[in-house]
């Protein structure tokens, strides 16, 4: 999700990790939960498996679906592997919750933002601008320090030679 839908949002990102984290932890308070780590990473999930449903993903022994269907398929195997479905499912309720709020209700049916990133999150963690980035690109500060160094911008590699003189 952080390279693919939420790219260059870690404001939205992690807002998105929040909402299921009180979500999830408000559910293991009532349910007496000892470790949440599962519905979290199912929450997650389920979020990728909704924005990317038409996609085709594997599963075991090449089994082939689509992603809308990978967290149900995963609750299903640890079910017939005699694991407990509990942590899968409150993982793909809170995921769809989370899905429902600030996707499905507003955008397709038309109804209220119920949920937004608050501003903070932006200050904090602000958007990137622009398309690329990557390692080896020095910031922008430092890419001015070096062109004031050396004149404009322009290299001083010394006067070079035509190919094919001596």
């Amino acid at each position: 999700l952080f390279s693919g839908a939420f790219d260059g949002r870690p404001a939205d990102y992690m807002f998105m990790l929040l909402f299921n984290w009180i979500c999830i932890v408000i559910t293991g308070l009532v349910m007496d939960m000892q470790l949440l780590m599962i519905p979290l990473i199912m929450s997650v999930l389920y979020v990728w498996a909704q924005l990317n449903r038409d996609m085709i993903v594997s599963f075991w022994f090449g089994t082939r679906f689509k992603a809308c269907y990978l967290p149900w398929v995963i609750l299903g195997f640890n079910y017939i592997i005699g694991g407990s479905v509990i942590n899968e499912l409150i993982g793909n309720l809170v995921g769809h919750l989370y899905f429902f709020l600030m996707f499905k209700y507003p955008m397709d049916l038309g109804g209220r933002n119920f949920l937004s990133t608050p501003q903070f999150l932006y200050r904090w963690l602000p958007n990137r601008r622009g398309g690329v980035s990557g390692f080896g690109v020095p910031p922008a500060s430092m890419r001015r320090a070096a062109e004031d160094q050396q004149g404009g911008g322009r290299h001083n590699w010394g006067q070079g030679f035509r190919l094919g003189d001596q």
